[in-house]
C-alpha cells in the first residue's frame, strides 16, 4: 500500500497523486508540488489515504509546503500578468500574420515558464513570435496548440440546457461520443441539436448510451410481429423507448388498427444487439461532428536529428524502427522523397541502359580502349 494526495491545478482538471509526507492536508487546501512543469500550487480533492501499489507510478513527487498566504497573493499576481501577456501575444501575432487564435495565457507558479494555448486549422511555424516572446517576457517560452474541446472547457460558458458546461463543470477527460450514439437515442440528427457549444458532439450523450442500450436490448424491432398475453399478434410499427410501450398493427375482423402494449405484456423472439447504421447522407451532413482531438504540445522545429540515437529508452526496438521510418518519410527538406524517386526512375531505366550497352558492343570495334569508352560512357 502506497500512501498519496489526490491534487488538482486546473478547476475540472485531473487528479494527480503526490506523497503527502508529513503534513495534515485536507479538501480545499491549497499546497505546493513540484511537477513536470516546475513548481505549481494546487488544491487538495483526495485527503492522504493508502491505495495500491498498482495504481500509483512511482516514484511519487512529496509535497514541498501548505500554501501560505504570501503564496496566494503571487498566485493572483501571476493571474495579472497572464492578462498583460494574452494582449502583447495577440499583437505578436497580429504583426507576424499568423493564422493562429490565442485562447489562453498561463504563467507557471514559480514564473520560469510562460505558456500560451491557441488553435488553429493546420501546423504553424511560429519560431519567429517565439523570439519576439522570450525578449519581452525574459523567461521560458511555450506554446500548444489545442482543440476546439479543450479551447471550450479553457473558456467556458453555458449550454442549451441552461447550466454550465459540463467539460467546464465537472469533466477531467474527454469521453468519446459517436454520431451512432445520437442515432440510437433516437434524437434528430440535426448538427445545431446535437452538437455543443465547441461544434463536436455533445458529451452528455454519453451520460445515457447505457441506460438506452439496456432498454433497446428489451425492446423488438421494428416490423417484427409479436404476440400479447391475450394471444393477439400484429407488427410492430413503432416504439417508445423510455416508456417502454409498443404500437402494434393488429387486424380486428376486417379492419385493422394500432394498439399500444406494454414490451412485459407482449412475447417476441429477441435479436441480436441492433447495429445502427448511418446513411451516407447522414455521414456527409454530420461530417466533422465527430471529435478525437487531443492536446497537442507544439515547439519550434529542431535541426534533423537521427531519431535512433534520441529515442526514449522506455520504447521498445519496435517503435524505434517506426519512428524512424515515419521521421525519414516526413522529412521537412524532401530529400527521402526526391532519393526514392531517383532510385525509382533508375530501376525503371536499367533495361534500356542494359540494351543500349549491348548494341554498342556489338557494332564496329576499333581497339580494346574505344571499347572500354563506349562502356564507360553508357554506364
Amino acid at each position: 500500500m502506497t500512501k498519496i494526495v489526490g491534487i488538482r491545478f486546473r478547476s475540472a482538471g485531473k487528479i494527480y497523486y503526490f506523497d503527502p509526507v508529513d503534513f495534515e492536508l485536507e479538501t480545499a487546501m491549497h499546497v505546493i508540488v513540484e511537477t513536470a512543469r516546475g513548481i505549481e500550487m494546487g488544491t487538495v480533492l483526495i485527503p492522504p489515504k493508502e491505495v495500491e501499489d498498482d495504481k500509483v507510478v512511482q516514484p511519487l513527487k512529496p509535497v514541498i509546503r501548505i500554501a501560505t498566504d504570501e503564496d496566494e497573493k503571487n498566485v493572483e499576481k501571476n493571474k495579472d500578468r497572464e492578462r498583460e501577456a494574452f494582449k502583447i501575444c495577440k499583437e505578436k501575432i497580429i504583426k507576424h500574420g499568423l493564422e493562429m487564435k490565442l485562447v489562453d495565457a498561463e504563467y507557471t507558479f514559480d514564473n520560469n515558464k510562460l505558456l500560451f494555448y491557441f488553435t488553429a486549422d493546420g501546423r504553424i511555424d511560429f519560431r519567429e513570435l517565439v523570439k519576439d516572446l522570450a525578449a519581452v517576457f525574459r523567461t521560458r517560452i511555450e506554446l500548444r496548440q489545442i482543440g476546439v474541446r479543450d479551447e471550450t472547457k479553457l473558456m467556458g460558458g453555458l449550454g442549451i440546457c441552461g447550466r454550465e458546461l459540463c467539460c467546464k463543470s465537472y469533466l477531467s477527460d474527454f469521453v468519446p461520443v459517436s454520431i451512432k450514439m445520437a442515432k440510437e437515442q433516437n434524437l434528430s440528427l440535426n448538427p445545431t441539436k446535437i452538437s455543443g457549444v465547441c461544434g463536436r458532439l455533445m458529451c452528455c450523450l454519453k451520460n445515457e448510451q447505457e441506460t438506452y442500450e439496456y432498454l433497446n436490448s428489451r425492446m423488438p424491432n421494428v416490423g417484427d410481429i409479436v404476440v400479447s398475453k391475450e394471444g393477439i399478434s400484429g407488427e410492430v410499427k413503432s416504439l417508445n423507448v423510455l416508456r417502454q410501450y409498443v404500437k402494434v398493427l393488429v387486424e380486428n375482423g376486417d379492419e385493422k388498427e394500432i394498439r399500444e402494449f406494454s414490451v412485459d405484456d407482449i412475447k417476441f423472439t429477441p435479436s441480436r444487439k441492433k447495429d445502427v447504421k448511418l446513411t451516407a447522407e447522414e455521414l456527409k451532413e454530420l461530417e466533422g461532428l465527430e471529435d478525437s482531438d487531443e492536446i497537442v504540445e507544439e515547439k519550434p522545429k529542431a535541426k534533423n536529428r537521427n531519431p535512433q540515437n534520441k529515442s526514449n529508452p522506455n520504447r521498445n526496438n519496435s517503435n524505434r524502427q517506426k519512428e524512424s521510418e515515419s521521421n525519414q518519410n516526413n522529412n521537412v527538406n524532401g530529400d527521402g522523397n526526391r532519393e526514392g524517386n531517383r532510385d525509382k526512375k533508375f530501376d525503371g531505366n536499367r533495361k534500356h541502359h542494359n540494351k543500349n550497352r549491348r548494341n554498342r558492343n556489338r557494332g564496329k570495334r576499333n581497339d580494346n580502349g574505344n571499347n572500354s569508352r563506349q562502356q564507360s560512357d553508357t554506364q
